[in-house]
């Protein structure tokens, strides 16, 4: 390869490696989460926000796992957090979730990043309802990774979550 086209991947590569993903569509159904706060890929009015159907297209994950909200291990289904959060071009260091009665926590954004942290939408293969602790509920394996049972994760899982702010 000659030298000025050399030089030219060289220059053009850190152009091609930070262009932008495609633009995230708008709902077109009734809205589940809303994201705000530090996004790239907002789709209404610098938000991001998901309908069903939107969360549903995300590759999913399924595990059991044993919580201390059910009495026995139940399924949860849904697609991982670290990719909702790339799909609204999600940048930050810290998420504030935000569930239907205001309860709100502060969760490392790292925590998306490194487990495998699940946006449930299905629990034993079944929507959830508001009254079962849905539409959306997020849920670490704590099965898979025993050192996450305990107070610190289980105070992370908002169900009945509503919002997402990026701080």
């Amino acid at each position: 390869m000659d030298r000025r086209r050399l030089l030219g991947l060289t220059l053009t590569w850190p152009l091609l490696a930070h262009r932008p993903a495609l633009a995230l569509a708008p709902p077109e159904s009734t809205p589940v989460l809303t994201i705000t706060g530090k996004l790239r890929q907002p789709n209404l009015r610098g938000t991001a926000v998901f309908d069903m159907p939107m969360l549903e297209r995300l590759p999913q994950v399924s595990y059991v796992t044993r919580t201390p909200w059910f009495a026995q291990a139940r399924k949860f289904t849904g697609p991982l957090l670290r990719d909702v959060l790339a799909t609204a071009g999600a940048q930050g260091s810290a998420l504030r979730a935000v569930a239907l009665n205001d309860y709100r926590v502060d969760i490392p954004f790292d925590d998306a990043l490194r487990i495998d942290v699940v946006l449930a939408r299905l629990l034993d293969d079944k929507p959830m309802s508001v009254r079962d602790k849905g539409p959306l509920f997020i849920i670490y394996p704590f099965d898979q990774q025993s050192q996450l049972r305990n107070a610190v994760y289980y105070t992370r899982c908002a169900w009945q979550l509503k919002g997402i702010e990026v701080l």
